[in-house]
């Protein structure tokens, strides 16, 4: 049981929720992760269809998401498990749950609707709050860390790798000029500096001129891609046979990633390709569910614009 009240306007529209729920095909008895717990609103469309024989496994980083979660879940009659834990870390959940396979799991790689509207969280550029960011808040590296002791290459870096900033660079000068007389420390100082740091034309294109940025930092502050890196291969290790591991990402950096891992583990064979038969013995141990992403019909994006940008993968273990 994670302690503490939740908190009272937890809320977050969960993304492709239907193709998920489908996808998953969730038998009665079986055991399913939610690493990315959130409010638990994936979670309650599996908790809906297990019986008392079935459970659900809900990780997250977030203590305040684990609670809204343990509130939202109460009513359901499965064996319901709920973990404070980074979703890399799947394996060790399970060895301490003594649970050796799962029938399925979900990856909601999206931040929070609560997250992001809650400035004191700072990951909004629509919201004055501190620079924070973390997803977990006992972690150390704060966005504030990496905005005013980071330096001008590394922070250059960050902006063109993990936000695809053409303006990177520009940014970065800005940046470490405004703090060399006093710091940056709110999400809507960052903004007015990457704002000056754009070129005017450059601004009229279309997103917020801070988007890419504040993407940026998240992912630096969290983690993000090393943990999903991470996380894939251990998700699929971790499928029984028919089991089924369900990833909803939301920029071309996620889903280059999920696909490249489905794809090693499709294809695993090793040998050179000159070789007319396979002599490394290195097998496949997942099936594809669909070739190409499951994406948002438009009456979703409509209902939930956030959902935009949403591609959900599918691996089948075998």
């Amino acid at each position: 049981m994670i302690r503490g009240e939740a908190p009272a306007e937890y809320r977050h529209t969960s993304v492709l929720y239907d193709a998920i729920i489908e996808s998953l095909m969730i038998k009665p008895n079986g055991v399913y992760v939610d690493g990315t717990l959130g409010g638990g609103g994936h979670s309650a469309g599996i908790c809906q269809r297990l019986d008392k024989d079935g459970a659900l496994i809900g990780i997250d980083r977030d203590k305040d998401a684990l609670r809204a979660a343990e509130q939202n879940l109460g009513k359901y009659d499965c064996k319901k498990y709920f973990v404070q834990q980074n979703y890399e870390n799947i394996n060790i959940v399970l060895n301490e749950l003594g649970i050796e396979k799962i029938d399925g799991a979900v990856l909601d790689l999206g931040v929070s609707s609560f997250q992001l509207d809650n400035p004191e969280r700072g990951f909004s550029y629509m919201r004055d709050g501190n620079l924070d960011m973390r997803m977990n808040a006992d972690d150390s590296l704060t966005a504030w860390q990496i905005i005013n002791e980071w330096g001008s290459d590394e922070l250059t870096g960050i902006i063109k790798e993990y936000g695809e900033e053409r303006w990177a660079s520009r940014i970065a000068q800005f940046i470490v000029k405004y703090r060399s007389e006093k710091p940056v420390s709110t999400t809507f100082q960052l903004v007015e500096i990457i704002k000056a740091a754009i070129p005017a034309s450059a601004r009229r294109e279309g997103h917020h001129p801070a988007k890419r940025t504040f993407q940026a930092i998240r992912i630096a502050v969290n983690d993000e891609l090393g943990q999903l890196e991470r996380a894939v291969d251990r998700f699929i290790d971790a499928l029984d046979s028919g089991g089924r591991l369900c990833i909803i990402t939301f920029h071309s950096l996620e889903d280059r990633i999920v696909k490249e891992a489905y794809r090693r583990r499709l294809e695993p064979c090793a040998c050179p390709k000159e070789f007319p038969v396979c002599v490394c013995g290195k097998k496949a141990d997942v099936v594809k569910v669909s070739g190409k992403p499951i994406l948002p019909e438009e009456q979703e994006i409509e209902n939930n614009p956030r959902a935009r940008s949403a591609k959900l993968r599918v691996a089948q273990g075998l």
